[in-house]
């Protein structure tokens, strides 16, 4: 019997239960991206776009195909400004917040 549960589960549960955890992943992502590191921000938005919205509804809202914003939010993906803007955009509003960017 495993012990450990699924990071991207343990992500998913905590989100939908902790409003307060949900906009420090937003912040992280932000501040992530601000501070040049781009693919861990991506990565953490994908997090946390799984666990609010989803990719089929961030899809309709931002009138992109699920696909590209899956390779979008990947380590590897390179989204434009105008599309990680919509991104943002969508996931504070399902969350309720804005970011707070910290930055060095």
């Amino acid at each position: 019997m495993a012990l450990t549960r699924d990071f991207k589960h343990t992500v998913v549960e905590r989100v939908q239960k902790d409003p307060a955890f949900a906009k420090a992943l937003l912040d992280e992502a932000a501040t992530l991206m601000i501070s040049g590191e781009p693919e861990t921000a991506r990565l953490v938005l994908r997090d946390l776009v799984n666990a609010t919205i989803g990719f089929e509804k961030l899809a309709s809202k931002t009138r992109k195909p699920a696909k590209s914003l899956h390779r979008m939010l990947s380590a590897r993906g390179n989204p434009n400004m105008d599309s990680l803007s919509a991104i943002f955009s969508a996931v504070q509003n399902k969350i309720g917040a804005r970011p707070i960017v910290h930055s060095a």
